[in-house]
């Protein structure tokens, strides 16, 4: 039942997030569903039209709708959004900082003294900033919202989605000169523990580790990852060993088991088996405030302390229900945790984990203890991995084909890493802990470090640029589901439901191979201090840029997105002839083009030209202005283009451009 009523609730969270309806409509459909359901109950017979099971589904449908409202529901005052304000800010998450800004989700408190309420991104300038907020740190801060820009490239990150799922739509700049912090601001239980968080790694900071090991341990048993370096990082990422580096449900799956085998002597007392429960699933709580109450930790813990309880049943053929009731439990609250990567791959991976685990061991059980020992490790990586593939390619389109071998060489002393770990955080919070143990500890993580960077650097093994879209997506967990029930139980028509789902995926992929060879296109990219053009003709594409070393991530994104196979990188020309347009690329020579009446005019590289007699030249349909040219004389053009009634396209504000060849 609980199924049935996690996937109910689930429907109703995406409809609302994407339909995006307000709280009062599912709430009013709620009330109306309440006395029928109650009504129905009680007189519907066992055979006959489900009418209860139909209520129930609307009523739990509605409910994920509302939550969904209620997350994002926003109060504010009526404002103009083009002035600055003054909003009273309170810190909710601090946001790793990039090159430029430190970065902040906060929760609105009030504009210009009138109570408000809502999420935004606030963006402080770097250099600015003395010392950084926390968690807690409420601000009266001066400045203006800004929407989120959506992405200026074809196959771009889309940040401007991945904070709407957030709960966040605007942001707000600004710089210290502009930022007031309120002494003595309300404290919350997140607060405290990223706090408590912050004091444990400033007493780890004090000893004597390395610093790639520190940021390892920060990452690894507090789920901080600001203090890894680049390399290291991208190591674990290249080795399949990322999920290592984030503090969710290998790390409180492993801690379980610990706190499961310690514990074990309390059920010889009476009532034994209940206080054990209470106990293990407190010190996974006091570990999750620990690591800071991030959301991965509080996802993870709360599936787990659901798990512990089945374990206290004993029955683990219920194992399903309680993960889907745990999912229940979170969604209600954090509704929009479903469009998480995070939250994502790890149901996914504790959902195979207990499906398929277990089939493989009665596939082959080896007599010998270490072989046992090794294939169990295999077949619960092998397990997740089936799990998380089908997403782990949608999102990231890579494989690390040595995931087995990282897994088989650091999982399983993680419990041990993970022990020593918590006494060594212990020991440091008393300032009790021995220089012997912080080499030797050191030494582990290095270590550990070592092994992955030699695994990552066996880069056969790693496919990355993999296209693979959303169909491809659904297609993949079909084939993955008919694959692992074929192999339960071989029959005839398992085998052709499996290999349905495989000539369906191959069709998909021919199908895509056949639109990519039929497909010219021209495309205006947006990069600053650089003019790039990319011209597709089917899976062959001609790079054009000024500077072949600023090209940032367009290229590849676009050709994993388009499945390109050859990529030829040229110097911008002048002039192009697509289809029946022409094109027209004036740089900072600002030469007049000798033919007349072009159909595009590009401006690249601050060209000083005089554009109203350019105009009158060469007569073109539209101008567009890159990110190459000064921010001035962009305002310039632009107003130029308005008196001359020329639509006007700059790649900063707008976006990239697609042209039209005029074939159509």
């Amino acid at each position: 039942m609980s199924i049935k009523l996690t996937l109910w609730l689930m429907l109703g969270i995406v409809i609302g997030f994407y339909v995006e309806i307000a709280p009062l409509p599912p709430l009013v459909c709620m009330i109306v569903l309440l006395p029928i359901l109650y009504g129905v109950g009680k007189k519907q017979p066992r055979e006959g039209f489900p009418i209860f099971e139909i209520s129930t589904a609307l009523l739990v449908t509605c409910l994920g709708i509302l939550s969904v409202g209620l997350a994002t529901y926003k109060t504010y005052p009526k404002f103009d959004i083009e002035e600055k304000h003054t909003w009273k800010l309170k810190v909710r998450e601090v946001l790793k900082p990039n090159d430029f800004s430190q970065r902040y989700f906060v929760d609105v408190l009030a504009v210009d003294n009138e109570k408000a309420s809502g999420q935004v991104l606030l963006s402080l300038d770097k250099d600015s900033i003395l010392i950084a907020f926390r968690v807690d740190a409420e601000l009266f801060v001066i400045g203006k919202v800004e929407t989120i820009q959506p992405p200026l490239n074809p196959h771009q990150f889309d940040y401007k989605s991945y904070l709407q799922k957030q709960g966040v739509d605007h942001q707000i700049r600004s710089d210290n000169q502009a930022v007031l912090p309120i002494e003595n601001a309300s404290k919350t239980l997140v607060g405290l523990a990223s706090n408590f968080r912050e004091h444990i790694i400033s007493k780890l900071k004090t000893y004597d580790f390395g610093t790639e090991e520190l940021g390892v341990i920060e990452a690894l048993l507090l789920g901080k990852r600001d203090d890894i370096s680049e390399s290291t990082y991208n190591n674990y990422i290249n080795a399949g060993a990322v999920h290592i580096l984030a503090v969710s449900g290998l790390h409180v799956g492993i801690l379980l088991l610990i706190l499961q085998f310690i514990c074990s002597p309390l059920e010889r007392l009476p009532k034994g088996k209940t206080l054990k429960l209470i106990l293990v699933v407190s010190l996974l709580w006091s570990y999750a405030f620990i690591a800071g109450l991030s959301p991965s930790i509080v996802r993870a813990v709360t599936m787990f302390s659901f798990l512990a309880y089945a374990m206290h049943l004993n029955r683990p053929t219920n194992s399903f229900n309680i993960i889907a009731l745990s999912m229940l439990f979170i969604l209600l609250v954090k509704p929009l945790f479903l469009f998480q990567v995070g939250f994502q791959m790890s149901y996914a991976a504790v959902i195979a984990i207990v499906w398929i685990y277990p089939k493989l061991q009665r596939f082959w059980f080896p007599e010998n203890l270490l072989v046992r020992k090794v294939w169990q490790l295999l077949s619960v990586s092998v397990s997740a991995q089936l799990g998380v593939l089908p997403i782990s390619l949608f999102y990231f389109h890579q494989f690390p084909a040595l995931f087995f071998i990282s897994n088989l060489l650091v999982i399983p002393f993680l419990g041990l890493i993970l022990g020593l770990g918590i006494l060594v955080i212990v020991l440091a919070l008393f300032d009790f802990l021995p220089s012997f143990l912080v080499t030797f500890f050191d030494g582990i993580i290095h270590l550990m470090n070592s092994v992955i960077g030699w695994i990552a650097r066996q880069e056969g093994f790693l496919i990355k640029n993999i296209p693979f879209d959303s169909v491809q997506l659904l297609l993949g967990y079909f084939i993955v589901f008919a694959l692992v029930i074929f192999l339960s139980k071989v029959s005839k028509r398992k085998l052709l439901v499996l290999f349905g789902g495989l000539v369906v995926f191959q069709s998909c992929l021919i199908w895509s191979t056949y639109q990519t060879n039929n497909t010219e296109t021209l495309i205006l990219t947006h990069r600053s201090r650089n003019t790039v053009l990319l011209h597709q003709t089917g899976s062959e594409m001609f790079v054009y840029a000024n500077d072949s070393s600023n090209l940032g991530s367009i290229v590849n994104d676009f050709s994993v997105a388009e499945r390109i196979q050859n990529i030829t990188i040229k110097p911008v020309q002048n002039s192009y002839q697509f289809g029946a347009k022409k094109l027209y690329v004036m740089d900072s020579l600002g030469l007049f083009p000798l033919e007349k009446e072009y159909d595009y005019l590009l401006l690249t590289q601050s060209p000083k030209v005089n554009l109203e007699r350019l105009l009158d030249s060469i007569q073109p349909k539209i101008v567009l202005a890159d990110g190459s040219n000064y921010p001035s004389y962009v305002k310039r053009w632009k107003r130029t283009c308005s008196e001359k009634e020329i639509p006007f396209h700059h790649t900063g504000e707008k976006g990239y451009y697609v042209f039209d060849n005029g074939n159509d």
